[in-house]
């Protein structure tokens, strides 16, 4: 058995027909045909079930798939241990979400990170947090940041940011240094599956209001705006305004809101680039 063999097995059937995986992988369809009854003969098992509109994998062809994808997964994992150069270069791809992307000790990471190892290509891509979770599962990305609980166990955590949770209203129209009343208020939250939004609906759930309307925004920048404005109040971590900020109002939120961690992650396995071993470093010196 060759890792091509595997790579065939698993491309018939991420593809579900013979045709479709030889197209992606580049080879004549009869060689691909040939090579996995080669395979079947060779193990004495039937690993697909031909039919009129493809093919599925026997339950043996699933149980070698599941291990052609982990054994690839480590032949491509030792390739770049052993060819990786000495110092931090190449390509980093780093899921990062907007509460974090403008914070100030993130940027001055991000400025001795690029001074230090201008040979890596870093590329940072805003997502919300399960978007971030799932691409680092699914190999989109070589880490994350995200904020919230999550299984965490197929992830190693190589920095954790506490902030305080406070709710933003515009200081043009709350002037006192008692909360507001958010029975019937606008909110300005991040789209679905954001901690902070998922907070304050269950902060209205439980004081007995009903969430009736929310404007949904996709940047921090603009959100901030919208509260300035007074278009509605936000639910965001501290460090996203600046005391100099005078158009914006901060109080205190329940105990069990007040506080939340932002988990920067990779994938918990034994090869680590070190580029990725340089950006967090960086980052946890950077006083978050």
């Amino acid at each position: 058995m060759e890792l091509m063999d595997l790579k065939v097995v698993l491309a018939i059937m991420e593809e579900g027909s013979v045709s479709s995986a030889a197209r992606r992988l580049d080879y004549v369809q009869s060689n691909v045909t040939a090579r996995v009854r080669k395979l079947e003969m060779e193990l004495g098992v039937q690993l697909f079930n031909r039919n009129p509109k493809g093919v599925t994998p026997t339950e043996k062809g699933l149980a070698l798939c599941k291990y052609a994808s982990d054994i690839l997964r480590m032949a491509d994992e030792a390739l770049m241990a052993v060819k990786e150069p000495d110092y931090p270069c190449g390509p980093l791809t780093i899921g990062i979400v907007e509460t974090i992307a403008s914070s100030g000790p993130f940027i001055q990471a991000l400025s001795e990170f690029q001074r230090r190892y201008p040979e890596v290509s870093l590329s940072l891509i805003t997502g919300t947090s399960p978007q971030n979770y799932e691409k680092v599962l699914n190999r989109q990305l070589d880490g994350a940041f995200f904020t919230g609980d999550f299984n965490m166990s197929a992830l190693e955590v190589e920095a954790e940011i506490r902030d305080e949770v406070v709710l933003l209203t515009t200081s043009e129209v709350h002037q006192s240094s008692e909360a507001p009343n958010i029975a019937n208020a606008v909110w300005v939250v991040f789209p679905k599956g954001c901690p902070f939004r998922v907070a304050s609906e269950e902060w209205l759930r439980n004081e007995g209001t009903p969430i009736t309307n929310m404007i949904e925004i996709s940047t921090l920048e603009t959100m901030l705006n919208c509260v300035r404005a007074g278009l509605g109040f936000a639910l965001l971590p501290k460090s996203v305004i600046t005391l100099a900020d005078e158009r914006l109002r901060a109080y205190p939120v329940p105990e069990q809101y007040r506080y939340t961690t932002t988990r920067l992650v990779r994938r918990n396995e034994p090869f680590c680039s070190k580029a990725f071993a340089a950006f967090s470093e960086c980052v946890r010196a950077s006083g978050f």
